[in-house]
């Protein structure tokens, strides 16, 4: 099993899975912006140019959602997804692509307004209402949150994709002391030893 990964990117989601389920695997570590991105060879890969991407042997994949239910389905040995009849299972389906879905288009927006674009070109409107829409999106998770430790019963994929979106929103717009919940499961999250390793890969 192959990963192409870059530090600092939704890539990241994966290695911290692919830790969580001690799978073996081999990490091939790009840094964003790099010319490899660009290269006949990668595109063919992934047509987008972006990671994360996985093989599996004659399987290749990419998009971190797909990836994660792709692992924990095929290999997660019953493990980090509930099952069809749990009641937990509505939640789990719930909050995974509520990451995606909700919590990342605005922080993307963010991001690029204030990271990727040279000053000149930034739009300040463009950050404020990002920012008020992240605010109400970690607000539904906030009130999910109250009294859980994880996002869908036990610790699942749901929480490798909507903690890993927490997680960043909680660097941005002012971070989560607002959310007091959210800023508890992030920590929780953070705490895990598959976590570290994650942040470790590559840098």
């Amino acid at each position: 099993m192959k990963l192409y990964h870059a530090p600092n990117s939704r890539s990241v989601r994966i290695v911290w899975l692919l830790e969580e389920l001690g799978l073996d695997y081999d990490l091939e570590v790009m840094k964003l912006g790099d010319k490899a991105f660009k290269s006949p060879e990668y595109r063919a890969k992934h047509p987008m140019s972006r990671v994360p991407l996985l093989e599996d042997g004659d399987v290749s994949i990419f998009e971190s959602g797909a990836i994660v239910e792709y692992l924990v389905t095929k290999h997660g040995g019953g493990k980090m997804r509930p099952a069809p009849e749990s009641e937990h299972f509505p939640a789990y389906l719930q909050w995974l692509h509520y990451a995606e879905g909700m919590l990342m288009p605005p922080v993307n927006t963010i991001m690029v307004e204030t990271f990727f674009l040279p000053p000149e070109r930034r739009n300040e409107e463009n950050v404020k209402r990002a920012t008020k829409m992240l605010g109400h999106m970690l607000g539904a998770v906030e009130k999910h949150m109250e009294g859980r430790e994880f996002i869908a019963g036990d610790f699942s994929g749901a929480d490798i994709m909507c903690g890993h979106a927490c997680i960043v929103s909680g660097r941005l717009g002012g971070g989560l002391d607002g959310t007091p919940n959210v800023k508890a499961y992030t920590e929780r999250l953070q705490a895990r030893s598959a976590w570290k390793k994650a942040q470790e890969a590559g840098a």
